[in-house]
């Protein structure tokens, strides 16, 4: 008895720990956007200082964050309950969702601090947590109830695609705050090798993970893309031709996956 309430308290400290976290997010990216830092949000700063930045995605793409905050906030209430204490793969993730979060406050501080090149570090702390945690969750690998499914690894996988882009765009962002050339290699060319690569882990998660959540969530950023560039033409063919890809593959290995399922059944 002693030795199972000696394991519940850090288990309970880590739920608490967690949903703290997540709210506190959410609460500091509200008020960066209510009462931003110099009077400048952040996607004033994307849409004046790096209007040239064009792996930037327009503007609409940015309300995925209501549906990750959504997410955010189904698995800090669920991982809270009694049931999911001793949840293995709970334990095992830790308070690496509690890191990220706290990461992601650091940098909504240090962009509107114009301290660019530092928020790289800042969104590598929100990237390896999110990614590490992916892993430990098992998440396409391993069959768990439809609820942890859908409270626990389909916020999962929806903030860490979203992460997945954002990294790629943070780190385009801090290389033009410091007037890189991009080795004399035209800006378009840089933005069609970022997507390509993006598209690549997409389509490497679908067909090892079975993830449509992350798969559907690097769609959309790469169609966001393409309608932002819509008068670079290589960069807007590149974006829908990989959305289009993507789907289709997405679609074609789930049913795949799915026909294995039922005739294993």
């Amino acid at each position: 008895m002693n030795s199972s309430n000696q394991r519940s308290d850090p288990d309970r400290q880590r739920q608490i720990a967690t949903l703290a976290a997540v709210l506190v997010s959410i609460a500091i990216n509200t008020l960066s956007n209510v009462f931003p830092l110099n009077g400048v949000s952040i996607g004033n700063l994307s849409n004046t200082l790096f209007a040239s930045v064009q792996i930037i995605p327009a503007n609409y793409a940015f309300a995925i964050w209501g549906l990750i905050y959504i997410g955010l906030i189904a698995f800090g209430i669920y991982q809270l309950q009694p049931s999911q204490r001793e949840n293995p793969r709970l334990q095992h993730s830790g308070y690496l969702l509690a890191i990220a979060c706290i990461a992601q406050c650091a940098w909504i501080y240090l962009f509107l601090a114009r301290l660019f090149p530092l928020s790289n570090l800042a969104m590598l702390g929100i990237l390896i947590p999110l990614m590490v945690m992916y892993q430990r969750l098992e998440i396409g690998r391993e069959r768990v109830s439809r609820q942890e499914r859908w409270f626990i690894h389909l916020p999962i996988s929806i903030y860490l695609g979203w992460i997945s882009v954002a990294t790629i765009v943070n780190v385009a962002i801090g290389l033009y705050s410091l007037n890189w050339d991009g080795w004399g290699i035209a800006p378009s060319v840089w933005t069609v090798v970022m997507m390509t690569i993006v598209g690549v882990i997409a389509a490497v998660v679908s067909l090892q993970r079975h993830d449509t959540a992350y798969v559907l969530v690097i769609v959309w950023a790469l169609v966001a893309i393409s309608i932002r560039q819509a008068n670079t033409p290589l960069i807007a063919m590149t974006g829908w031709g990989l959305g289009i890809a993507l789907t289709v593959l997405n679609f074609a290995n789930e049913l795949k996956f799915r026909s294995k399922i039922t005739t294993n059944n």
